[in-house]
């Protein structure tokens, strides 16, 4: 965990969130205000329709609150340009979604290079990271298997060394856990907990499984776009 002196690396200051004009307005978040340190484990829970996968687009630069601020790093999110936002994803975030996103026909090394291919890095490069990204998601010697020969517990870990490869200081994970059996959910949430321990990943996880958040440590629930409980599980909040 960083030193708490530190100011919060992620902030909303009253973000919301509105969807459509007039009569056909809904608000998705309605006054968020949410700090997040360097190296916590945060699980995002809440209802449907309670706001929590707005909040996790604004907070993965998707998307752009209606009003508010949205600072990453001291950096007002919400007045950077498309290409600014993307830049910030590119070299400051990862993600891991419910479905794995692999590319089928391709190998699970030429997987995890796509992050560096779009950044332009050379190939000797690419290769090393990502055979040392799959190393610490434990599948070393798996480096030539396409997504076909790999179970969904193993594509899954294809994906979370696809969203390291680039080393962001931010993991996003939305239900990372929702296509995998009992077993295969714990051995993911437990590498997310080491890769968070021990690498220093401030992870952002949406789930609606109460035995996935028992591994991080803090929980934001969600209802009706605004934060009705923050309860850090260790350490301290903001």
């Amino acid at each position: 965990m960083s030193d708490a002196s530190k100011g919060p690396l992620i902030e909303f200051q009253g973000i919301t969130k509105t969807y459509g004009q007039g009569q056909a307005a809904f608000q998705a978040l309605r006054g968020v205000d949410l700090c997040i340190r360097e190296g916590e484990f945060l699980a995002i829970m809440g209802p449907s329709g309670s706001g929590k996968s707005t909040a996790m687009n604004i907070l993965g630069c998707l998307d752009t609150p209606s009003s508010g601020s949205f600072l990453f790093q001291g950096v007002h999110v919400e007045n950077l340009d498309r290409n600014q936002r993307a830049l910030l994803r590119r070299h400051y975030l990862g993600f891991v979604f419910q479905g794995f996103n692999l590319l089928a026909r391709t190998s699970a090394q030429e997987n995890v290079e796509l992050p560096l291919l779009y950044r332009g890095e050379p190939p000797e490069r690419r290769h090393q990271a990502a055979r040392e990204a799959l190393a610490l998601v434990g599948l070393s010697g798996w480096e030539h298997h396409t997504p076909a020969e790999l179970s969904g517990g193993q594509q899954q870990r294809v994906a979370i060394a696809r969203a390291i490869v680039t080393q962001p200081l931010v993991l996003l994970a939305d239900e990372p856990t929702g296509n995998l059996d009992s077993q295969r959910s714990h051995e993911i949430m437990e590498l997310l907990a080491r890769l968070n321990r021990e690498q220093n990943i401030t992870v952002l996880m949406v789930t609606h499984e109460p035995d996935m958040a028992v591994y991080t440590s803090r929980v934001v629930h969600f209802v009706d776009g605004l934060v009705a409980s923050d309860n850090p599980q260790e350490g301290q909040a903001c």
